[in-house]
């Protein structure tokens, strides 16, 4: 009998072998899309609680890892001298499975250990420790794309770069749905999150080393991938790390919410509730919780309905009821601090005068029905586009609207210190000026922080008669106290920031958050030196050096990231959380990058340069009508109508504008193609340095500059000039 297999056996055989390793390396690169997008997400929020930073913060992790992600691409170009590229991606793989989880055990424990505790880091630490945390991780994704076109691609082609493209885009798909609807929902730690991808990647590194032949190594990744499990459902990582970045205070309560993660220390009987690294309510503060409501209800000690936005459970709904017959509507918009407060500040909010909201503060205005007497905005500074929207004239038009006819807003911003910096003036002229647009009365109160007042009926600087007038006894917030604040030099400094001329704070042009951010960067001594000049420097030299196509896709990433941060901002303006709902918005760009890039790939033998030039002019056509679909939908009075067009209008806008940018680049590497590696890392390079330098410009400076208008009209400027160029130097 005849034993030895047959050709057609063999060939099967072969085949189905091929076949199993083909698909393990269209899984690693979906799995290292999947890994980056959870693990970009996750340190985000890791980077917001250790610097305790203001928006600034985001465009600087995501400028620095696109930048970083870039230089990795560009160094990608050596994938084509390896001899066995397949180890490299066993390596790289391992890598960006335990990096993650490394990051943030390095950030919460090294922070009090580089910089001093307590203290606000400055912008040049900010940037030096996001570049140094995040080198690592980023220099191997961007590495890792260059050398899976590489592998996938078994010809010296340009279908490969689209291919790896559209597979990571798949993953990133899968990681934002996977991250924003299941993870932060069901794990409650952000270890718990990245060991999902890191799990993930552990076993397809196995597979990649069972198709080396290395199984001792494939079955050890394996073991480490159970090991991985067993930590997420131990949790200890996280508890350790957290303890030693808030020692010597004792960590009873953490926690992730959408919103944030809070955190609850104890020390010497006092409760700390501290958000996102900001210590926002203890148990022991009683200034701050009288002077946030009283300078208001002063003006109105008679007023019986109360609407107060954030700050209750630390003592500022209290303050309220000391009023005969006031009742308080309290909004708050993260569930997780209502439902942790009741535990450790039981007796907050245990009141039946008291009502309490789960929502956000502006669309509970919008939707209200109610004639309030005193509206009191407890939130923060603006000094993210979020808490802007508190501080702006749409929404001062609200707030009036919810008022009775003598009603009186109160906000606060900026701390006066008997000093009126220009940052400060500029800050106070700019919401002086704002409230302005819709009441006829307004006044400057110059306590521990400074607030602002306004009403269509009158206003007065005798607080503290008003508040013994009103039989109420405060411990600071009384005529002793306001001796010492309330003095005629120091409201006349602060008057000197009422000016005519300041510029009003609109939901599409925030330039109030800018003068926040003016503000907040003059506490540091921080000026423009020689490391920001050498860096432009070197940008503007390598924008020149750029030919026609690597340039295009250049614009085309600076584009669609200052495009993508003004559908995020317009978002926010019109359904009242980001958070919510930016996994929504960011798997609708991926999808339509992944759509794009399909559809692209099965088309590219019959597109040529002309294509490429059209793709240019659609994307300025996509820029221009995003302002006018903004407008028209912020100019929607009906709130419930509002959201249903803003939930259809805006991802289906990203849908698009992914959709376009994902056609462009694997047309684009058509059009340049000189080696498979070589177009690649000089591509996606491209792609994401100038998308770096759209996410640093755009979120921290362009829009509130100049506004959601005047940023679309930017991008149309570039991509017709893109287009224009092409269609002068033409490509294959």
């Amino acid at each position: 009998m005849n034993t030895k297999p047959s050709a057609t056996t063999m060939n099967d055989a072969a085949a189905q072998g091929a076949g199993r390793r083909r698909l393990v390396l269209f899984l690693s690169v979906c799995a290292l899309g999947v890994s980056s997008i959870i693990t970009q997400l996750t340190l985000m929020r890791e980077f917001l609680e250790i610097f305790s930073g203001n928006e600034m913060i985001f465009g600087i992790i995501l400028g620095n890892w696109l930048l970083l992600a870039g230089l990795g691409a560009y160094l990608g170009r050596t994938a084509s001298r390896l001899k066995n590229p397949l180890w490299a991606l066993l390596g790289a793989q391992i890598a960006i499975a335990v990096l993650p989880v490394a990051s943030v055990f390095a950030l919460r424990t090294l922070r009090n250990i580089v910089f001093i505790r307590g203290a606000a880091v400055g912008v040049t630490d900010t940037v030096i420790g996001c570049f140094v945390i995040l080198a690592p991780y980023c220099l191997i994704t961007g590495y890792l794309l260059i050398l899976s076109c590489r592998i996938l691609t078994s010809d010296e082609t340009s279908a490969g770069i689209g291919r790896v493209y559209f597979l990571d885009s798949i993953g990133e798909i899968a990681g934002g749905v996977l991250f924003s609807f299941v993870l932060i929902h069901l794990l409650e730690t952000h270890f718990g999150i990245l060991y999902v991808p890191a799990v993930l990647n552990l076993l397809l590194a196995g597979c990649v080393a069972a198709m080396l032949r290395a199984r001792v190594l494939a079955w050890g990744l394996v073991a480490l991938g159970a090991v991985a499990i067993a930590g997420a459902c131990a949790g200890n990582l996280d508890a350790i790390s957290t303890q030693m970045q808030y020692a010597p205070q004792q960590v009873v309560y953490r926690g992730n919410s959408p919103y944030g993660r809070l955190v609850v220390t104890e020390s010497s009987g006092q409760y700390n509730f501290i958000q996102n690294g900001v210590a926002i309510l203890s148990t022991h503060n009683i200034i701050n919780a009288e002077e946030s409501v009283h300078y208001a209800m002063a003006q109105r000690p008679g007023a019986r309905r109360v609407l107060l936005i954030s700050g209750g459970v630390a003592g500022s709904a209290r303050e309220i009821l000391k009023y005969a017959g006031a009742r308080v509507d309290y909004v708050e918009l993260d569930p997780l601090i209502l439902k942790i407060s009741k535990r450790y500040l039981p007796a907050g909010l245990r009141d039946r005068r008291i009502r309490t909201f789960n929502t956000d503060g502006r669309v509970f205005v919008r939707r209200s029905v109610e004639a309030y007497d005193v509206v009191i905005v407890n939130v923060p500074d603006p000094s993210t586009s979020q808490l802007n929207r508190f501080y702006t004239a749409e929404f001062f038009g609200e707030v009036k609207r919810a008022l009775s006819p003598r009603g009186v807003l109160c906000i606060s911003t900026g701390q006066y210190r008997n000093y009126l910096s220009k940052e400060l003036e500029q800050l106070l002229g700019t919401a002086h000026r704002t409230l302005g647009e819709v009441f006829s009365n307004s006044l400057i109160v110059p306590a521990g922080r400074t607030f602002l007042l306004a009403s269509d009926g009158e206003l007065t600087m005798d607080i503290a008669e008003r508040i013994e007038a009103a039989g109420v006894k405060n411990q600071y917030v009384n005529a002793h106290y306001l001796s010492g604040v309330l003095t005629a030099d120091r409201i006349a400094d602060v008057r000197r920031a009422i000016s005519p001329e300041a510029p009003v704070n609109r939901d599409l042009h925030p330039i109030g958050y800018y003068y926040h951010l003016q503000y907040w960067l003059s506490r540091f001594k921080y000026q423009t030196g020689a490391m920001e000049a050498v860096l432009l420097i070197l940008l503007v030299v390598y924008v020149i050096r750029l030919r026609a196509v690597p340039l295009a896709i250049f614009t085309t990433g600076f584009s669609v990231a200052s495009l993508e941060m003004v559908l995020l901002l317009g978002f926010q303006i019109l359904q009242g959380s980001l958070y919510h709902n930016i996994g929504l918005i960011v798997t609708m760009f991926m999808l339509g990058l992944s759509l794009g890039s399909l559809a692209m790939n099965r088309m590219l033998g019959r597109w040529g340069g002309r294509g490429l030039a059209g793709l240019e002019f659609a994307l300025a056509a996509c820029a221009g009508f995003l302002p006018v679909m903004l407008t028209a939908l912020v100019g929607i009075s009906d709130p419930d109508l509002m959201k249903i067009c803003s939930q259809i209008a805006v991802p289906c806008a990203t849908l698009i504008l992914g959709f376009l940018a994902g056609m462009e680049f694997p047309l684009a590497g058509k059009a340049c193609f000189d080696g498979l590696a070589p177009t690649a890392s000089r591509l996606y390079t491209a792609d994401l340095l100038g998308a770096a330098t759209g996410a640093l410009l755009v979120s921290t400076l362009l829009i509130p500059l100049i506004g959601v208008i005047g940023v679309c009209v930017m991008a149309v400027a570039l991509k017709v000039a893109g287009g224009t160029l092409i269609l002068l130097r033409p490509v294959k």
